[in-house]
């Protein structure tokens, strides 16, 4: 069986499809890096269909033969662009809890999730929860791409409440499985009435909601002591 280490490693090991040949810079973008912010930004507003070569190009005001060059296709493109938005949620949310174990990572993971749908990290709000649902009937690289990703997220969440529940933090009972889907599910609704009604309680809600579950989980183990 994997430790939290090694689910974590896991999620943090690059999926990349996209070319690696080397392309010529266009003029005021130095590096790939700043291509791929501006797209993910892109992507979270219009959508990862919406997101093309050309339509890069344009916002970009460069030559599509540049992007060509590098992406080779719009899929290839969306692949790079998932990637991206990957690297920075790693960052945001996995990496700073990277040293935690059981209850403590558990909490510091959600946590970190609500602050990054809320600061709004993306302008579009949380890019994987726009793009599960943008592509959840699409097969394709991009659908399989995400669908990884979202399960090693997922794997993390009930990592953490597995270690936790063999500290002794979480009650035996707890169906550790379920208890990450319903927090995955809370916070992707969170970011849903964020984005749809504009509510600006949303994030405040189901961080309460989070914790309320969370602290039920923990309540037999709490009430036998």
């Amino acid at each position: 069986m994997k430790t939290g280490h090694d689910q974590n490693e896991t999620f943090h090991r690059r999926v990349s499809g996209a070319p690696k040949s080397s392309f010529r810079r266009p003029r005021g973008l130095k590096t790939r890096r700043a291509i791929l912010r501006k797209a993910v930004n892109l992507a979270s507003l219009e959508g990862l269909e919406g997101l093309t070569i050309g339509r890069l190009a344009s916002t970009l005001r460069i030559s599509k033969s540049g992007l060509f060059a590098h992406f080779g296709s719009k899929e290839d493109l969306q692949c790079a662009v998932v990637d991206k938005a990957r690297d920075i949620f790693v960052e945001e949310v996995v990496r700073p809890a990277i040293k935690l174990r059981g209850l403590e990572r558990l909490r510091t993971l959600c946590e970190n999730w609500l602050r990054y749908g809320e600061a709004k990290v993306f302008p579009g709000g949380c890019f994987f929860s726009a793009a599960s649902l943008e592509f959840d009937d699409r097969p394709g690289r991009v659908r399989d791409r995400i669908v990884e990703l979202m399960k090693k997220w997922l794997g993390s969440l009930e990592q953490a409440a597995r270690d936790a529940q063999s500290a002794g933090e979480i009650g035996k009972e707890v169906d550790v499985h379920q208890l990450a889907f319903e927090i995955q599910a809370l916070a992707m609704g969170a970011n849903w009435s964020s984005r749809l009604f504009r509510d600006q309680d949303a994030f405040r809600a189901a961080r309460a909601a989070i914790l309320q579950r969370i602290d039920q989980a923990t309540e037999p183990t709490q009430s036998r002591e």
